[in-house]
């Protein structure tokens, strides 16, 4: 069994420079929760307090999708792909989480720091619990802090709806203690789990979203199984007087501090640990919420339960995303193809019932990028009108520690529509400019080329780009664009293409011979033409050239190649034709040359 793919410390020492900050020299506990803030990098200190710490390990998106082995566009599916493939959990005898046992164990004797200045005592909080589901034969795996009441005992927030806080309360109504273990210093992919909220026992959902067997060993004081290839583990049970002493404040996920509360206590039995183990801590709270590990855990944790939800409820879901900057769920993204008219709001009512902490819901069209804060803004200034695509309901139940309810129980959820009306995809102005990509076919002459109902100016170029065959290239300027060919009758029945429609004069004028022809020597291929900015655009207005071919004042003019032969050199002292370089002439004087 391999104890060290999984391990906290290779995960560490795998990370690039960018994402990682190593802090060789010794500092103070006091010192520490000052490097975290807004630090965009994992922090490794060598000596915080006499021994290894990390924090803000899972912090960022891009460390969870390198646990994962992916990109943080692709986490989300690669989340989804592990949960489908069951993974085993094998015990195991002796494990490297074991190597050091302590008997007498002390909390005060660990590196543990006060994050935030009032905070009502230093917390461990990356500590994963495990404990045993009585009722349903499963082990149940979640994530809780632990504010430091002395030397072996701590208190346990249990006042969210979790499943341990009906473990733990189904325990106190029989009298009885829980016992309850919390692994510290684990893999980013063990914390992922321990947000999880799926049915099943949990030891085997770490397991699948490890993709690898989950090596467990039995804990020294008590039948709970844990991480055999964790840093620390710390034993012990809550006790069975239920919610009893006072624990907090704190500084909670969402930014603001949360008030003291009753909740029950934690009673420390042993602690086992590596010999060369590293302690762990998570970032929670504070001004930059995207750059914590609660929030990056919770954005996941998110997406994986709105993903679900909207399976059932739409057809074709491209995209979701929880944005960390809310905390990780109350602002959530999704991009989907609405197949049917109201898809739209139907993704928008599924997210609003699939989770509790879920506020604000966006949905967009495909060709939006959920993860990129200014094409959602783009999306709502562009696509939304509030008195169409508003959707309010209220009476959902809240998250008590949103400061935005003022102690109410319910409140208000909004949904934004953001995409595009049904069927509304029609004509230029619902396409997205951007630069021109001349790719298609190509003609050797321009009389080939005017057969294809070519549409767009860019066709035109590309289609008389230089081939392998000597031709010439007449760089023809348009007032305007027209994505038809004009469709009116030829004057005096000349230029027609084979379709019977009117080529425009400039054409017909590209026909004739011209001093504005300039020889293209014989070559594979041509990059793209480039026009420039006075070549695009600034034809109209009293210089424009008129054409009295053309209609409502437009010319479909496009990049001609001419049914000519290759020009050999002129003779000595033969008068040499002018060229045009495409970056030295403007418009007027380009069609007065032309004669028009």
């Amino acid at each position: 069994m391999d104890f060290e793919r999984f391990r906290l410390r290779r995960f560490l020492e795998s990370l690039p420079p960018h994402e990682l900050d190593r802090r060789p020299e010794p500092i103070d506990l006091g010192d520490v929760a000052a490097v975290h803030e807004g630090n965009a990098k994992a922090v490794w200190f060598a000596r915080a307090g006499g021994a290894e710490l990390a924090a803000n390990v899972t912090a960022s998106r891009s460390r969870l999708a390198f646990a994962f082995g992916t990109t943080p566009e692709r986490l989300l599916g690669e989340v989804l792909a592990r949960l489908a493939k069951p993974q085993p959990v094998a015990e195991v005898k002796e494990a490297p989480v074991q190597a050091v046992v302590e008997r007498e164990p002390d909390l005060t004797q660990l590196p543990v720091h006060l994050q935030h200045a009032f905070d009502g005592a230093p917390y461990i909080s990356a500590s994963i619990d495990f404990t045993r589901d009585a009722e349903r034969g499963v082990t149940n795996v979640g994530i809780r802090r632990l504010m430091l009441r002395g030397r072996r005992e701590a208190g346990v927030d249990l006042n969210a709806p979790s499943d341990l806080r009906a473990i733990y309360q189904a325990a106190v109504a029989r009298g009885e203690r829980l016992p309850i273990a919390f692994a510290v210093g684990s893999h980013p992919i063990d914390h992922v789990a321990a947000t999880m909220r799926l049915p099943g026992d949990e030891l085997a959902l770490v397991a699948a979203l490890r993709g690898a067997p989950l090596p467990v060993v039995k804990c020294t004081t008590s039948e709970l199984h844990v991480p055999a290839d964790a840093e620390y583990v710390l034993e012990g049970y809550l006790d069975e007087r239920g919610y009893a002493e006072a624990e907090g404040p704190y500084g909670e996920f969402l930014g603001y501090y949360g008030g003291v509360k009753t909740n029950p206590v934690f009673h420390l039995t042993a602690i086992t640990r590596r010999r060369d183990a590293i302690f762990q801590a998570t970032t929670i709270s504070g001004r930059t919420l995207s750059r914590t590990d609660t929030a990056q855990l919770n954005a996941l944790r998110a997406e994986v339960t709105v993903w679900r939800a909207l399976e059932t409820a739409v057809r074709e879901v491209h995209a979701v995303y929880a944005t960390p900057s809310s905390g990780g769920a109350f602002n959530v993204r999704v991009a989907l193809r609405q197949r049917v008219p109201g898809e739209a709001r139907n993704a928008i009512a599924a997210v609003f019932g699939c989770l509790v902490n879920v506020k604000h819901v966006f949905v967009v069209d495909p060709d939006v990028d959920v993860f990129a804060d200014e094409q959602i803004d783009w999306a709502l200034a562009t696509r939304f009108q509030a008195g169409r695509d508003l959707v309010i309901a209220d009476g959902f139940r809240g998250m008590p520690l949103d400061p935005s309810l003022a102690g109410a129980r319910t409140g208000s959820k909004a949904g934004f529509d953001l995409t595009l009306p049904f069927g509304e995809r029609k004509g230029i102005e619902s396409r997205l400019p951007a630069p021109p990509r001349y790719e298609g076919e190509r003609y050797g002459i321009w009389s080939q080329a005017t057969r294809k109902a070519m549409k767009a100016f860019t066709d035109r170029v590309n289609a008389t780009l230089p081939t392998e065959e000597p031709d010439y290239i007449l760089l023809a300027l348009v007032q305007g664009y027209r994505d038809k060919v004009c469709g009116m009758p030829c004057p005096a029945g000349q230029g027609l293409a084979e379709d019977g429609r009117c080529m425009p004069n400039a054409i017909l004028a590209a026909k004739k011979p011209s001093p504005l022809l300039r020889p293209v020597p014989q070559r594979a291929a041509a990059p793209p033409l480039s026009f420039p900015d006075e070549q695009r655009m600034g034809l109209a207005g009293p210089s424009a050239p008129k054409n009295p071919g053309a209609v409502d004042g437009q010319v479909l003019v496009a990049a001609a190649a001419l049914d000519a032969p290759a020009q050999s050199a002129p003779a000595p002292g033969a008068a040499r034709r002018p060229t045009v370089r495409s970056t030295n002439f403007g418009p007027a004087s380009f069609f007065k040359q032309l004669g028009f």
